[in-house]
């Protein structure tokens, strides 16, 4: 996005800036810094480009533009944590939110409330300057709030949405998140504030155009395509079983979805390695249980599946007995969510690298005679 805007620019017009994105995914650009820091759990890099990022906005004035490419991945990597919380409290929450189950909607109503940044904290710094944000939706039903924790929109929710749902998935914050928490400047900027009085958001992308795209192009090889929709979300064995279910019961037919599973992992048992896609692969696998004539392939699209080098995998009729072969308890394997290894053995993981953009995960059943 950062390279794209580059190109678009006119090169007579004044043009500065931070690209912030994981490591490995840079891309050489010439007037906007690329700074590279880590992703699902932030780190000193994105703490450091997030300070400063927020200086520079606050001494903008009205007669300048802020424009704003905001993509997936933002919420672990723009990471500024609120005053009275450091960057070691905000990453305990982070990695308990991840193991937690919770859908990517709930965890970020979590991120906002403990940041300096999100929830419409960086349009309060830039205000009033004109925002311009330009946003890839990477979440189900994309909500522009929820689309790396929304540094330059409204935030619906409220900091007793973040304290209940810190609750109900047993987080337990530490002393000085608590009381932030419960602290009076802890809400993030609603609707209405005068700081969006000159704030414009765009969604230049979303995972259903990737969908809708991916659907016109097998209908025209003449496939018949069932489409399940672009915002799926909840437990990733469990959409794999709903799955499996529909692909057994149907004749031959694509069976094509997106959007975001969730893994809960266990805190007192130790794992393995794998991402959302693999674990509901394997869940997948399990279910159809050797079924004849079906295949099926699940990735992220941005690459990355969760934190491993993968985008995802590949399951066909005979990964049961392959694995079975080579000593793989597939089971046991699903249970201590080492899915990454599974597929890794098996030689059947699917390893893009960077594709530099991220509209969600993408899922297809094939079903054949």
């Amino acid at each position: 996005m950062a390279r794209a805007t580059e190109l678009a620019w006119p090169t007579e017009a004044p043009l500065s800036g931070v690209a912030l994105t994981r490591y490995g995914h840079g891309m050489a650009c010439e007037r906007i810094e690329v700074i590279e820091a880590a992703h699902p759990v932030p780190d000193n890099r994105g703490h450091e480009a997030a300070q400063s990022l927020i200086k520079q906005v606050q001494e903008l004035s009205e007669d300048d533009l802020l424009l704003c490419l905001i993509s997936g991945g933002g919420s672990a990597l723009l990471a500024l944590p609120a005053d009275g919380i450091s960057l070691a409290d905000k990453k305990a929450i982070n990695r308990a939110l991840l193991m937690s189950g919770a859908p990517i909607g709930e965890m970020n109503t979590v991120r906002k409330h403990l940041s300096a940044i999100k929830g419409g904290r960086l349009a309060q710094a830039a205000s009033p300057a004109q925002i311009v944000t330009l946003a890839i939706s990477d979440v189900p039903f994309d909500d522009p709030s929820t689309i790396a924790s929304g540094p330059t929109v409204a935030d619906p929710t409220s900091v007793g949405d973040a304290i209940g749902l810190l609750e109900r998935y047993d987080i337990e914050p530490t002393a000085s998140t608590r009381a932030h928490l419960y602290s009076d400047d802890c809400e993030t900027p609603k609707p209405g504030d005068p700081a969006f009085d000159r704030a414009e958001f765009v969604m230049i992308s979303r995972p259903a155009d990737m969908l809708e795209t991916v659907v016109k192009s097998c209908r025209a090889d003449g496939h018949e395509v069932v489409t399940l929709g672009a915002d799926i979300e909840g437990e990733a064995r469990d959409v794999a079983c709903e799955h499996a279910s529909l692909a057994l019961a149907g004749k031959q037919q694509l069976i094509l979805s997106g959007g975001e599973t969730t893994v809960t992992v266990e805190q007192a048992k130790p794992s393995g390695r794998g991402g959302r896609n693999c674990e509901y692969l394997l869940a997948l696998a399990i279910a159809l249980n050797a079924a004849p004539g079906i295949y099926a392939l699940a990735a992220d699209t941005d690459g990355i599946d969760g934190s491993e080098d993968n985008a995802g995998a590949l399951i066909t009729p005979d990964t049961l007995a392959r694995a079975e072969a080579v000593g793989l308890n597939a089971q046991a394997m699903l249970n201590g969510h080492d899915a990454y290894t599974f597929f890794e053995t098996l030689g059947d993981l699917i390893v893009t690298g960077p594709t530099r953009t991220n509209v969600n995960d993408f899922r297809t059943i094939w079903v054949g005679q």
